[in-house]
């Protein structure tokens, strides 16, 4: 592997080609959108080994961010936590009153539901809805952290993106983090670390100046560790579902999403053909301009899908010709949900991004 310089980056490599979007990236983040929420409506353990969407949408962040850290810190770092609040506080407002009526009250913590630095919380009725948010959260504080890593990441790439690995390391063998918001932050942000780093690292041309041979072959044994990790300690997890194995997930997705991303810097994949299928590239711009939003309301919609599906019982003819019962039919009511969702609240993302709002992205 050629040295890596220490200097700052080159501006060539950028998460963005000249033409416009990185379609490669775009379509990284609908598929990790579609997993998500496929994966809470069914709830495949084996679904985080397909696509580990959480550690693509941390590396896909990553890159982003280390490009908008071109401009002043402070201003990028507003910029991001304003297009991730305003659509958080619009959604939140229905949540916190529907848990209030419900019979919810908030204590001193709900200072969480306007900064997410720790994980809001609700009561037991509501938790569908807001579990979810520990993303939001882990998200905010890699925003927040960026600058002071990326200038970090810069003296050392890639001993500081291997050393990114440790503290999942320490957490699982040498010290466990207390059962709480602080520890549950600790444990969410070592378990994507590395994630976030190779974004900084396509960003700044350092995995295509890497040669295949190391790559790949540290990538596929970190797959292999993470999914050995998983399958042989579910006597202890439960299972194998990654999401509750850290340990598991840090290096299955870190072999993960290094090929992914340095598929695309060596060999330069921009997915530019996807403009000659018209619908399927406006269903991945849609996807893109209201990912917070889709989000945030996936599992609200999969909720209100029930009693949904539960009214049509009541109507013989559709009993008798939808089948009502299958857990792939309250999919698609979900998904039918979450459009009329994106529709009708999606436009807040539009004015957290100084853009006039509109129904159609």
């Amino acid at each position: 592997m050629p040295p890596v310089p220490r200097s700052e980056p080159p501006k060539a490599q950028s998460a963005r080609p000249a033409g416009g979007r990185d379609r490669y990236f775009d379509v990284l983040r609908a598929v990790a959108l579609v997993r998500v929420v496929t994966y809470h409506a069914f709830g495949w353990a084996w679904a985080g080994m397909l696509f580990p969407s959480m550690g693509v949408m941390f590396a896909l962040a990553g890159t982003l961010m280390a490009k908008s850290l071109e401009r002043p810190a402070l201003q990028v770092i507003k910029g991001r936590m304003r297009r991730l609040l305003l659509p958080f506080w619009f959604w939140g407002f229905f949540v916190v009153a529907a848990m209030v009526i419900h019979g919810w009250t908030p204590g001193p913590d709900v200072f969480y539901w306007v900064l997410p630095l720790g994980d809001p919380q609700g009561d037991e009725w509501g938790v569908q809805a807001w579990e979810v948010l520990w993303y939001l959260r882990a998200y905010l504080w890699f925003v927040l952290l960026s600058p002071l890593l990326l200038r970090v990441f810069r003296k050392a790439p890639i001993p500081v993106l291997l050393l990114s690995l440790a503290p999942v390391l320490v957490f699982q063998f040498l010290w466990v983090p207390p059962d709480s918001r602080f520890g549950g932050g600790l444990v969410d942000l070592a378990t994507f670390l590395f994630c976030w780093l190779v974004g900084f690292a396509h960003h700044d041309g350092v995995l295509r100046r890497m040669k295949p041979g190391p790559v790949v072959t540290g990538s596929l044994a970190a797959l292999a560790f993470g999914a050995w990790y998983a399958l042989t300690h579910q006597a202890e997890t439960g299972g194998y579902d990654l999401d509750d194995i850290p340990l598991a997930q840090t290096f299955y997705c870190a072999g993960f999403v290094t090929l992914l991303m340095y598929f695309k810097a060596y060999y330069k994949v921009d997915f530019a053909g996807l403009a000659r299928f018209g619908r399927l590239d406006r269903i991945v711009t849609i996807f893109n301009r209201r990912a917070v939003t889709i989000y945030l309301w996936h599992e609200i919609a999969l909720i209100l899908a029930v009693p949904l599906i539960d009214r049509f019982w009541d109507a013989p003819a559709l009993a008798a010709y939808l089948p009502l019962e299958s857990q792939w039919f309250l999919f698609g009511i979900g998904w039918l949900l979450l459009a009329v969702a994106v529709l009708l609240c999606g436009w807040v993302e539009d004015v957290a991004a100084k853009k006039r709002p509109r129904l159609f992205p």
